[in-house]
């Protein structure tokens, strides 16, 4: 389906966008497809010099970025993933191996990996087509108030701070959120960040590293991904960009999470803290992290916070981390992002009018169709990785065995992201229709509208 689009009254509402991620992004670029004239983006960096690594670009991501044109761009750099290997990180013995070829017959696109740099790239090109958006780097955005419209006080690296009343803003500013911050101020509730304690290495290995070396020749050559376990860690890899890059994303405790400090999200690691921590997996993984050059480990602290009592205030409503930031074991914080601008486009396309009453009711059905989605992931990715990480004990050897019955076609995947039930319940969902048709029930179209 393509995003309704807006009706004259509507087009020409103030669209304020604060922060240009991939939720920041997706909305711009959502709500310029679905017809809105006056699209505002305000980022603190003085540019998108994307960086980053590797991606999982699920069904119910690629559905969205297709509708939006920007699909063919990501596709043609990325890896189709036709199976994956769940393997014990110590001797690199095969715990369940899952087909996923059957994912794009079922769901209509296979299931992708590729890099973070090209996703978000993909998108701010298709903004840059849109003559409604209009990008405001090097700027920090502060909220001054809600009602009757929101004004924001936008305070630029360089001139002088200037306010900004707007008909909606839309808070996709990430898990430090400035506008999840004052919303909830106001609202005299608190959601703070809480630390994990876990943290995750991003690896990126060239096939030039690779390339002597067989066995990681044939790793980045294949079209799947191996997931390496062991108590309190793993290591997830594939290859991306057309497999002239080998991914590794890591969890493991955080080393420095008793003296961690509230604004600080990533370190720079130690490389031989990092062969340490993984110094009982097997040879080929410490091969890889061999090849990882001094100087260029980073670890990023893992942090969620408490699930908020609302994602909307007046006509002020939140996108992507700064309202569900999700561990990354279920490969799904991008994609949620991307469904929340999405549905956001659906539901504000169809608004009858541009009074802040309407603007309200059209929020509050955003949060009907993906507040209680959005956490279900969180806890599902959470719980996902509590299940792979576990210690010796009665836990692990149920855990181990039901992966022995995966391998004999039976029962569940204790890896959740390769579990056909939780991907039906996560490619399966179209955001987009749901939208469509909680609005229509909640306005209470007429039959047929």
């Amino acid at each position: 389906m393509e995003s309704p689009q807006v009706n004259d009254k509507a087009k020409g509402l103030k669209i304020l966008i604060v922060g240009a991620g991939m939720g920041g992004l997706s909305c711009a670029l959502a709500l310029a497809k679905a017809g809105f004239k006056d699209i505002n983006v305000y980022e603190t960096a003085s540019n998108l010099g994307f960086v980053g690594a590797g991606i999982q670009l699920a069904p119910n991501m690629a559905r969205i970025l297709d509708r939006l044109g920007v699909w063919k761009q990501i596709e043609a750099d990325s890896v189709v993933l036709n199976e994956t290997s769940v393997r014990k990180g110590a001797g690199d013995i095969e715990l369940a191996n899952v087909d996923l070829k059957y994912v794009k017959p079922t769901y209509g696109y296979p299931h992708m990996v590729g890099h973070r740099a090209t996703l978000a790239g993909a998108l701010y090109d298709g903004c840059k087509k849109e003559k409604a958006i209009k990008f405001n780097f090097s700027t920090i955005m502060q909220i001054m108030r809600f009602h009757p419209k929101p004004v924001i006080l936008a305070s630029p690296t360089e001139g002088e701070s200037y306010e900004v009343e707007g008909d909606i803003v839309l808070g996709a500013d990430g898990i430090k959120s400035n506008t999840r911050v004052a919303i909830l101020d106001e609202l005299k509730v608190t959601a703070k960040v809480v630390d994990t304690g876990q943290a995750a290495y991003r690896i990126m290995l060239t096939r030039e590293q690779m390339q002597h070396d067989p066995e990681l020749l044939e790793l980045i050559d294949g079209d799947k991904a191996t997931r390496w376990i062991g108590e309190k860690r793993h290591i997830i890899a594939y290859p991306i960009s057309g497999k002239r890059i080998y991914n590794l994303s890591s969890a493991q405790p955080d080393v420095n999470f008793a003296a961690a400090v509230d604004e600080t999200y990533t370190t720079k690691g130690d490389k031989s803290a990092m062969l340490a921590v993984y110094s009982d997996f097997c040879d080929k993984v410490q091969r890889m992290l061999r090849l990882v050059p001094e100087g260029e480990v980073c670890e990023w602290r893992l942090r969620v916070h408490s699930p908020l009592p609302t994602w909307i205030h007046h006509t002020t409503a939140l996108v992507g981390d700064a309202c569900h930031p999700t561990l990354p074991h279920l490969a799904q914080g991008a994609a949620q992002a991307i469904e929340d601008a999405a549905t956001l486009a659906v539901v504000l396309a169809l608004l009858p009018d541009a009074s802040p009453q309407s603007i309200n009711k059209a929020l509050k059905i955003y949060e009907s169709v993906r507040k209680e989605r959005a956490e279900m992931l969180v806890e599902l990715a959470a719980a996902s990785g509590r299940a792979l990480h576990l210690g010796e004990g009665k836990a692990k050897e149920d855990r181990d065995a039901a992966f022995k019955a995966l391998k004999e076609g039976k029962g569940p995947v204790p890896d959740k992201w390769a579990d056909a039930n939780v991907q039906k319940q996560i490619y399966g969902f179209d955001c987009m229709k749901e939208a469509e048709k909680a609005f229509k029930e909640q306005f209470k179209f007429p039959a047929g509208l």
